[in-house]
């Protein structure tokens, strides 16, 4: 095998493990990401559909693969792939570029072979965390998990939150929206039925935690917009 079919072999199981991770992805997203031509990649469509990878096309919107088509099984928990999910965020502060390049590959591999909704909830959980810096004391908190499921499920929270600076604690009915981390602490970003705004909750004030079965009505806001909002 040479060296131009041991790229298009490796460029084609990367394309294989791209379709698995997203739901939908258009050929030009591909050849951008490959650094290769939109006609290449329609030749690599053709080859994977031949060798008897189930492909859809959608006209004008690009490619997924038939649900339940798998690369051989891994089996992981929600749980389990929200933990994957939020070790990538501090990753992808590492200084190392060859570090975060390996991790994120892994990642995306471990994303692939997820169920479909797993695979959803994985990629949702994704775009509602994000890591900056705090300088405060280090702080402890039991709810991370639970309020990780409530969020990427659209289950409604009960919450027993511990005022700052006061043994006063209130009872909040949300609907968990982000998960931020500081380092120390992890803050839940999420709409207050009793202020009706969103409002940011540390979770180590949070004294007790009860998850609903009743769900709530998605938020069509992204972590960007609510970040562009809170600045205003």
């Amino acid at each position: 095998m040479n060296d131009n079919e041991t790229t298009r072999l490796s460029r084609l199981t990367a394309i294989l493990i791209q379709l698995q991770t997203k739901q939908l992805i258009t050929a030009t997203m591909l050849a951008d990401k490959f650094s290769v031509s939109v006609r290449t990649i329609y030749r690599d469509i053709r080859a994977l559909e031949q060798s008897g990878v189930p492909i859809l096309t959608e006209e004008g919107k690009g490619y997924s693969l038939m649900e339940g088509y798998r690369i051989p099984p891994v089996t992981f928990t929600e749980s389990e792939a929200n933990a994957l999910i939020t070790a990538e965020q501090f990753v992808l502060r590492n200084k190392d570029a060859s570090f975060v390049k390996e991790f994120t590959g892994a990642i995306s591999k471990i994303k692939s072979v997820l169920r479909q909704t797993t695979k959803e909830n994985a990629n949702l959980l994704s775009d509602r965390i994000a890591v900056s810096q705090n300088s405060g004391l280090d702080r402890t908190s039991n709810y991370l998990v639970s309020l990780q499921l409530a969020l990427t499920n659209f289950n409604l929270a009960v919450i027993d939150y511990q005022k700052p600076d006061t043994t006063e604690v209130s009872k909040r009915v949300v609907e968990p929206f982000a998960l931020l981390s500081t380092q120390e602490n992890w803050l839940l970003v999420a709409w207050c039925r009793l202020r009706k705004e969103f409002r940011i909750f540390r979770l180590d004030r949070i004294t007790s935690l009860l998850i609903q079965n009743e769900k709530f009505e998605p938020h069509k806001i992204t972590l960007q917009d609510f970040f562009a909002l809170s600045q205003k």
